[in-house]
């Protein structure tokens, strides 16, 4: 009877032990669980305006930001047109990417993005080069490689509306090359006689003998833009990722804009992790029109002439059918603007322009 007795008595002492100790692991995986900060990624590839994101997360600039807001901030690279499928795919939060392609590839699609911050425009960074003293009259029937669809494609319609004396894209023959390939491509073939890129490419190809700049982004200001972009679904449920990313690009934005050994290390990194010289990299920061100031960048996003723009890109997306097969109209797509302006559709804003978290960073408040 006694030996029963202490039986019991040790099985429910064990009981309670197990209990306790399931209560103790439930208890401590809840903590961690709340403990656990929403992680997010962001997208860049290589381009003198957007170089700053991989510098200011091998530095530990983008850690720094992360950790003031408890959030964690991958930082990822891929090529172009891959790193904005990843973004569409739902595998990054957050991407850099042009204008152009903000509005025919995830607005496009569906996906509702807002612009975080408009970093710079491209101010010669996008060129036209010909071989044999080519001009854009003299591109008729001519072939003009070049990433199609993309915003050398894009060039290449406003240089031929506005050099080129009535020819229209249906006058030239296009090759689409992707842009990993397009200088190589270009520079071993001397058959080819025209070709649209961006840099770095473009300085490869400009270093080639016979090869001709007659056409740039310098000679359309402001039309070209480097964004970058977040999900507004996920930008409205986390703002601290909002504030972690502004806050990261003008600490950079403040650095690049000094004379310092800071500055000069700095560039220097940029244009190592983009594969070129440092003087090659000052030289391509020279036809990219930076908006170091956060006060420069919402005087842009809030002027009329980034409302004509985007009237530009539309139009130039709905005749290539890149806002949809089905598309019926220019409108497609809502384009939604700080002021509250819509371009397209109310009802399908996809498209926005914010000045929010910039507009924090130039008061002093992230």
């Amino acid at each position: 009877m006694k030996r029963s007795k202490l039986i019991f008595a040790v099985t429910a002492v064990s009981l309670i032990l197990v209990l306790v100790t399931s209560m103790i692991i439930t208890s401590n995986q809840a903590s961690l669980a709340q403990n656990k900060k929403p992680k997010f990624t962001l997208m860049w590839s290589i381009y003198v305006g957007w170089m700053p994101w991989p510098y200011a997360a091998e530095s530990g600039i983008i850690k720094k930001w992360a950790d003031k807001y408890a959030i964690e901030i991958d930082v990822r690279q891929a090529d172009y047109i891959p790193s904005i499928e990843a973004y569409v795919a739902g595998k990054a939060d957050a991407c850099v990417m042009t204008n152009m392609e903000c509005l025919d590839m995830p607005a496009a699609s569906g996906i509702d993005n807002t612009v975080v911050v408009v970093g710079d425009f491209s101010n010669g960074n996008d060129v036209l080069y010909t071989r044999d003293d080519l001009q854009v009259p003299q591109l008729r029937g001519k072939q003009v490689v070049l990433v199609e669809l993309s915003v050398s494609h894009y060039l290449l319609v406003r240089a031929l509306e506005l050099k080129g004396n009535s020819l229209t894209e249906k006058d030239v023959k296009i090759l689409n090359t992707s842009d990993a390939d397009i200088a190589p491509v270009f520079i071993s073939n001397p058959s080819q006689k025209a070709v649209v890129t961006w840099n770095p490419m473009a300085l490869e190809i400009e270093q080639t003998p016979g090869v001709k700049r007659v056409f740039d982004s310098a000679a359309i200001p402001g039309e070209i833009l480097d964004l970058l972009v977040v999900k507004t679904e996920v930008l409205k449920k986390n703002p601290q990722l909002g504030k972690a990313l502004t806050g990261a690009w003008y600490e950079i934005m403040g650095i690049m804009s000094t004379r310092s050994p800071e500055a000069e290390k700095a560039i220097a990194r940029m244009a190592e992790l983009s594969g070129a010289t440092p003087a090659s990299f000052k030289q391509q920061l020279k036809t990219t029109a930076m908006y170091y100031r956060a006060q420069d960048a919402i005087a842009f996003t809030n002027s009329p002439e980034l409302q004509r723009t985007m009237d530009f890109v539309r139009k130039f997306c709905f005749e290539h059918k890149l806002l949809g097969e089905n598309a019926a109209s220019a409108d497609q797509v809502g384009i939604q603007f700080p002021d509250g302006k819509i371009l397209g559709d109310p009802k399908n804003v996809k498209m926005r322009f914010s000045t929010e978290y910039v507009q924090m960073a130039a008061d002093g408040k992230l």
